[in-house]
Order: structure tokens, then C-alpha cells, then sequence
């Protein structure tokens, strides 16, 4: 089931407005720190060839609307050599106006030529040599851009998913979760490695670099507005002080760790993690299996791999499947939550489907996730 993104607040954008025109220190030093260790998506940008040409159409464009400005009021104008001004004279005058040379041989003599060049020429000529050196100024400007997005995508990120770790739990999580519905925009990336956080940005994700085991790093990741928090780090020990952490920021996530060993679980749960995964037992209850029956443990792959064949998946209940039968769903139903109960398809109470009741099936797999 597709989540609903969050919406762009007026309070956020007040924030912004605010941040660019009065910052206290306080604020300026953290945005600056944060501009250090968060990452943000790579925009698309045009080739540099494209950018040059697109610039020198812009200032082809001021120059001829420059150029038809002074043409259209010629009769304000006087040139030295012959006292009138024609088209090519209107062109002249505006090409020298607007690079600055201004020879004076052509000068606006009436009170509207002059008023004219005081509103309209003087922020021509200001907006062709922005555009000259807009490249000098794009350089000049994108730290500052920079900080802006930050700020921006701050103010806004709420109910989102914060991943901690980006090693190969990390990234088959965020697939998992793109293959479910949740837009990259909506997670967030946290890794100490500076070159693990790079690659989760040219993922299209945000990723803050830095020790997720410190209440700064995390509140960079706006932890403590987040819905859903992923531990997936390398060590157990690690992992619990960030789930202490983490549920120490915010009471109200729901926060999944992973532990290579099963002796961490109960650790882990204590400080404060909803549920535990054991990567070492799943792996060595998969190898049993596939020992034992290639093809079964073939199958589980697949359920437990989004988009590859088969998907196992959690969904609500639709009003035309109220008061059926499992047996009579499209998809196969292998079981069912029903307020804090897990009935799977033989328990005997499921002899139908009940309003607010969510189904856990095996469907065919629809559109692979790609991160």
C-alpha cells in the first residue's frame, strides 16, 4: 500500500524565508555542520556545453529586447554623426549599453529615453552580466544552495524511515521498502562511512555521515519525527546503543534491529526495539533447508525477495472480501492479523474475513524495486 507523502507546510516555508534573511549563530553553525555531513540526492544537470549555450540564448534574448526598447522610442535619441537613430543605431547603442563600454556617441536626449534607461535598460544591462558570469556565480552560490535544500528537506521530513547502516542489510532494506510503495524521498540513510553514504546518495537517498550511536547524528536524520527506524549495522553492540538511542529520541517509532546473534536479542529488545532479526540463524535455517530441499528453500528466497517472482506481502482488507471466506480472495491467503492476533489459514476462527482485518498473502510479483 502506497503511504501518502508529506505535504509542504506554510510553517516550513516561513522557516526558510527566515533562515535566508536573518540566522542566528546558533543556526548558522548548525546548518553549516549539517551541510558537512548530509548528503544530498544528485539533481540531474544539463551538459556543460548545453549550459553555455542556453546563456548565450538568454543574453541574445535581453540584447534584442533591449534593442527593440530603444528602437521603439528612436526619436529620444541623438547620435553624433548624423543626429538620428535607426534599427542598426538602436542595436549599437544597446550592445555597448549593456557590456559597459558606452561610448557616448548615441545618448538619450528626452525625459522618456532617459526614464526608460533609469527603469528598464540599467536592470537589463544588471541581468546580462548575471547571466555573462553566471557560472562564476553558480560556483560562488552553491554552497549556499546547498545549505537552502538542507534546510528545506529538514523543515519538511516527517513520518519518514530511518535506515542506519548502508553495508548489504541496509540496502536490500531500502529496496524492500521502495518495492513496497515508499518513495526514496521518504528514507533516510545514516553510515559512518563517508563512501557508504556517498553511494546511498547517488541511490537517490538522503544519507547523513556520521556515529549513529550519538544523539547528533541522529537528530541530523530528524530521528525523533521519524515513523520507522532500521538498525542494520555491522556489530550487535553497536547496534543496541543505537537502538537505545534512537528510542530515547523518539518514543513512538517503530524500530526493527538486526543482530548476527541470537544471545543480543533479548539485549536488543530491551533497549528498545520493537522486533529483532537474527541474520545468523535466518542464514543457518535457510542453509538447512536448502540441504534439505533445494526447491523449498528456492521458494522462501523468492517469497522473501520483492519483485522477483512471487511477493509475500501485508495488506487491508477491501470491502468486497468482508464477511469471505480466505479461500474465496484473489491472492492466497496465508494469514491473517486480527487486532493483536496472528492467525495463520488453520486456525479455526477465520471462517471469514472480518472488517479491519489485514491479510498477509503470496502474490505474483509485479514491478521489480530499483535502488
Amino acid at each position: 500500500m502506497r503511504e501518502q507523502e508529506p505535504q509542504t507546510t506554510g510553517a516550513g516555508r516561513l522557516s526558510l524565508l527566515r533562515s535566508l534573511w536573518n540566522r542566528s549563530r546558533a543556526e548558522a553553525r548548525d546548518d553549516a555542520e549539517a551541510g558537512r555531513s548530509i548528503t544530498m540526492p544528485l539533481q540531474s544537470g544539463l551538459p556543460p556545453l548545453k549550459q553555455v549555450l542556453r546563456r548565450l540564448a538568454l543574453a541574445l534574448l535581453v540584447l534584442a529586447v533591449t534593442t527593440l526598447i530603444v528602437y521603439a522610442d528612436h526619436s529620444g535619441y541623438k547620435d553624433s554623426s548624423d543626429g538620428s537613430v535607426d534599427f542598426l543605431d538602436a542595436a549599437y547603442y544597446a550592445t555597448v549599453t549593456l557590456s559597459t563600454t558606452g561610448y557616448g556617441d548615441i545618448t538619450p536626449v528626452s525625459d522618456a529615453a532617459r526614464l526608460v534607461n533609469i527603469l528598464v535598460i540599467t536592470p537589463l544591462r544588471v541581468l546580462f552580466l548575471i547571466i555573462l558570469v553566471g557560472t562564476t556565480l553558480e560556483v560562488l552560490t552553491e554552497r549556499t544552495r546547498h545549505q537552502v535544500r538542507i534546510h528545506r528537506w529538514r523543515s519538511r521530513t516527517r513520518d519518514h524511515v530511518v535506515v542506519v547502516g548502508y553495508g548489504t542489510k541496509g540496502r536490500h532494506a531500502v529496496a524492500t521498502l521502495v518495492g513496497q510503495g515508499i518513495s526514496k524521498e521518504r528514507i533516510v540513510v545514516v553510515d559512518a562511512q563517508r563512501k557508504a553514504a556517498l553511494a546511498a546518495g547517488d541511490d537517490g537517498l538522503v544519507s547523513v555521515t556520521g556515529d549513529a550511536t550519538r544523539s547528533e547524528t541522529l537528530l541530523k536524520a530528524e530521528v525523533q519525527h521519524a515513523a520507522r527506524v532500521i538498525v542494520a549495522p555491522q556489530r550487535d553492540d553497536t547496534a543496541a546503543l543505537v537502538t537505545l538511542t534512537a528510542r530515547q529520541m523518539n518514543r513512538r517509532a517503530t524500530i526493527v534491529a538486526a543482530a548476527r546473534e541470537d544471545e543480543n536479542v533479548p539485549l536488543l529488545k530491551q533497549s528498545g526495539a520493537d522486533t529483532v532479526v537474527t541474520s545468523s540463524s535466518s542464514a543457518g535455517r535457510l542453509l538447512g533447508v536448502s540441504m534439505v530441499s533445494p526447491t523449498v528453500a528456492r521458494t522462501l528466497e523468492d517469497l522473501m525477495t520483492l519483485g522477483s517472482g512471487l511477493d509475500l506481502v501485508e495488506r487491508p482488507l477491501t470491502p468486497q472480501e468482508a464477511g469471505k471466506s480466505p479461500r474465496d480472495c484473489a491472492d492466497l491467503v496465508v494469514a491473517v492479523v486480527r487486532g493483536r492476533n496472528l492467525l495463520d489459514f488453520t486456525d479455526p476462527r477465520l471462517t471469514h474475513l472480518q472488517a479491519g482485518d489485514r491479510l498477509i498473502t503470496v502474490r505474483r510479483a509485479t514491478v521489480a524495486p530499483q535502488v
